[in-house]
């Protein structure tokens, strides 16, 4: 928490919308609906994986000794002794001058030491003819290879991603202990909000901010209520809190700086623990913290739509995944140093967090602002455009063309 006079910076404000929050409790699930989850445990292998040596092609086992001299011009010829389809439980052995046919993934029987792929022999059934030799222990997967017994095979605070849940799957656990995905309460402020697609009248504008703040709270993994607007009555505001469905945490935009009908700010700064701060960044300066009466966890973002985005960005989504149990790195997107195609600049003293448009040029990453006049905190298409934020610190005035800046990237 800041111990200065003025506005916070943006690390500093961060820092207290992380102590607001901790990992959710861990539940069993099962691993098929622990996608995006977060475990709260580790994964150990109870048995070596592979469990049993198999084969990793279509083709014949055999002892190595046997086909060392097999050419084009000098096949070696082996009868076939038994056929070994994946799942096969046959203990045929191959004894010296025989082979078994064998599909991948089925076990190599005893005596076998190679695998002769199928496309060097002639495939056949009875008896086969191999024109190449095989190594000692060719195309074939040892038992334990990939793990062995008792090894760690994920950790706790890892999101559980497809392939993850592949190897979960891979040494025989059903569920998984992991931490339950957050709920997020969503609602903008303002009279003049409707919903997309009523009649507008004078002086009215359709409500975007509880639609983008609810996609991009599912998209960091939580599930959403999506209340819509409340209009500039704070006992409506406080009506729609007290009713609400039990969640994790509550977000709302608008209403939170110095004006006559901030309604978030004054239906709530009568709690003990919330609080309306300036941040030292560009969009966004106005912003919320703090936990409701039965201490429910609430950010108040600002209400024009890229600041809205831009705080969810900074502050909501490392929240949200910490929430989620994940720490550390994990919770902030990585950045990336793109080269200024275009000038533009930033205000004195405070961070800038433009929407930029990032493209490969022959030298490295480039960026360009996302919006003509450049930046701008109602500049709401612009979002629709921009795959980045860029991050100019608070000492920087400018950004010329050729500089190298800082960028998180916000979009595939």
């Amino acid at each position: 928490m800041p111990t200065h006079e003025g506005p916070r910076t943006v690390a500093e404000h961060l820092a207290e919308v992380l102590a607001l929050v901790s990992a959710l409790p861990a539940v069993t699930t099962p691993i098929d609906e622990a996608l995006g989850l977060v475990l709260a445990e580790d994964v150990t292998a109870p048995e070596a994986l592979p469990r049993f040596a198999n084969s990793a092609m279509d083709g014949y086992a055999v002892r190595a000794h046997d086909v060392a001299g097999a050419s084009p011009e000098h096949p070696v010829v082996l009868p076939v002794v038994v056929d070994l389809p994946a799942g096969a439980e046959s203990l045929t052995a191959v004894t010296p001058g025989v082979a078994a046919r064998i599909m991948t993934g089925a076990p190599v029987p005893p005596g076998a030491d190679a695998i002769v792929p199928v496309e060097r022999t002639d495939a056949g059934v009875r008896a086969v003819t191999i024109f190449a030799p095989a190594a000692l222990g060719a195309h074939v997967r040892r038992a334990g290879e990939d793990v062995a017994q008792g090894n760690l095979v994920l950790g706790a605070g890892q999101e559980l991603t497809p392939y993850r849940i592949a190897a979960i799957a891979a040494v025989g656990r059903p569920a998984v202990r992991a931490h339950r995905r957050p709920r997020v309460l969503v609602m903008s402020t303002g009279s003049e909000l409707v919903v997309p697609g009523e009649t507008l009248r004078h002086g009215q504008i359709p409500d975007s901010n509880s639609y983008l703040l609810a996609a991009a709270a599912r998209a960091a993994g939580a599930s959403v209520v999506r209340l819509g607007a409340v209009p500039d009555d704070p006992d409506a505001l406080r009506a729609a809190l007290s009713s609400r469905a039990d969640v994790d945490l509550v977000l709302t935009s608008g209403g939170v700086s110095q004006g006559a009908y901030d309604v978030v700010k004054e239906a709530l700064i009568g709690l003990p623990e919330m609080r309306f701060v300036p941040v030292a960044m560009q969009p966004g300066k106005p912003q919320g913290l703090g936990r409701l009466d039965d201490g429910t966890p609430v950010l108040a973002l600002p209400g024009n739509p890229v600041s809205a985005f831009v705080s969810f960005e900074a502050f909501v989504r490392p929240a949200l995944l910490a929430l989620r149990g994940l720490r550390g790195a994990a919770l902030h997107r990585p950045r990336l140093l793109a080269r200024a195609t275009e000038g533009w600049t930033s205000p004195a003293g405070r961070e800038q967090h433009i929407p930029v448009v990032l493209t490969q040029g022959e030298d490295g990453l480039e960026v360009r602002p996302a919006a003509i006049r450049g930046s701008g905190s109602h500049l709401v298409a612009s979002l629709a455009v921009a795959d980045g934020l860029a991050i100019v610190p608070r000492e920087v005035g400018a950004v010329a063309v050729g500089d190298d800046v800082a960028v998180v990237r916000i979009a595939p």
